[in-house]
């Protein structure tokens, strides 16, 4: 019989501590804790979301848990896994409204990397644009296409149609390398060459192409390639 958050002494359960203390005084344990409601029959619920939260190396590791990993830990079923992929993907999509209300300007490179780090799927090669103002603050960002680990499609005409659209002034090309690597490739400079010639033609700056790994990125503007 599993560990229930109800076999706790009062005192010490995460939700009554929660209404009495506010979800601010709690620990990340006793919030994950409350995810979870509940251990298994060697563990309790608290010993479970802290072996979570150790294994991921902390709070900000749980992004980085997959399905395959999360299901993986002992004590961890469908539903487990679930909710916190949801509670994953809630925080992520808080942090990109709060980021769009709060008029976050681009203005250089690891801007730009801290931002789309976490929304990259890295089992495959992503393309997104990023649309900016006058002033360089966002007024959206889209995924524009998927490819492969190794390959993708970029099409100008698509990235500057939505430029028009949502009347843009600026654009920064970002897409990932599930690799790691971040050295451009022959075809990714010849992309970024084609793309700059463009926006000069059409009167929108093209700031930046950003190459982005889980760890760290390549920026054409940065290494003089723009």
């Amino acid at each position: 019989m599993s560990v229930k958050i109800k076999d706790i002494p009062e005192d010490d359960r995460p939700r009554e501590r929660l209404l009495s203390c506010s979800e601010k005084n709690l620990s990340n344990e006793e919030l994950l804790s409350i995810l979870l409601n509940s251990g298994y029959k060697e563990m309790s619920v608290r010993s479970l979301a802290l072996k979570i939260l150790t294994e991921s190396k902390g709070i900000d590791g749980l992004k980085d848990l997959n399905y395959e990993k999360l299901i993986n830990i002992k004590g961890i079923g469908k539903v487990k896994a679930c909710t916190i992929l949801a509670f994953n993907e809630l925080a992520r999509r808080v942090n990109m409204t709060k980021i769009k209300i709060s008029g976050q300007k681009f203005t250089s490179p690891d801007i730009v990397f801290e931002y789309f780090k976490d929304k990259m799927d890295w089992n495959k090669e992503q393309v997104y644009c990023l649309y900016l103002d006058s002033s360089h603050k966002i007024i959206k960002d889209k995924l524009l296409f998927v490819g492969t680990v190794n390959k993708s499609m970029i099409h100008p005409r698509d990235i500057f149609k939505e430029a028009y659209l949502v009347n843009a002034s600026a654009i920064i090309c970002i897409h990932n390398h599930p690799s790691d690597n971040t050295n451009p490739s022959l075809e990714d400079t010849c992309i970024t060459k084609n793309l700059k010639q463009i926006s000069d033609l059409m009167g929108i700056d093209f700031l930046d192409h950003i190459i982005i790994g889980k760890t760290n990125y390549y920026s054409f503007m940065e290494n003089g390639k723009i």
